[in-house]
């Protein structure tokens, strides 16, 4: 569907205004999608990519600040998100103990077993981006790598 018809637009806009307000709709269409998949797994994307980045990093713990700077929400609390993760039994916590100031955080059994029941829904959820080729979706990624500079 044009952009134009899902915002029920009548007037034409500038290319890069265009371009800007389908970038915009299409994340919060995929968020919302996105946010289906985690909902009946009591988790919110945010908590999902804080189990995706410890599972990289797995069996290491990684420390607090590194999870943040490669997070893909840049500001998220990840205090309180990890407070949640702990109280699922999801993540555990512990001080480093070469350096007392810093926290780590690694993933548990039970947050990679949540892990393949999500990917396994994710899977099926994945019709969302059948319209594109695999050539279409790497076009797509250069784009937006470009936009970013």
């Amino acid at each position: 569907m044009k952009i134009e018809t899902a915002i029920r637009q009548a007037k034409p806009m500038q290319p890069l205004q265009k371009a800007i307000v389908n970038l915009m709709y299409t994340y919060h269409w995929h968020m919302e999608r996105g946010a289906a998949v985690f909902k009946p797994f009591d988790l919110t994307p945010q908590q999902f990519n804080v189990l995706r980045i410890l599972r990289g990093k797995h069996p290491n713990a990684v420390p607090v600040g590194e999870v943040k700077c490669v997070m893909l929400d840049k500001n998220p609390d990840l205090t309180r998100l990890g407070d949640r993760l702990v109280q699922k039994g999801l993540i555990q916590r512990e001080l480093n103990p070469q350096n007392r100031r810093e926290v780590l955080m690694q993933i548990t059994k039970t947050g990679m077993d949540l892990l393949e029941k999500i990917e396994v829904e994710m899977e099926k959820a994945k019709t969302q981006w059948q319209n594109l080729t695999d050539e279409e979706a790497e076009q797509l990624s250069d784009l937006l790598d470009k936009l970013r500079g």
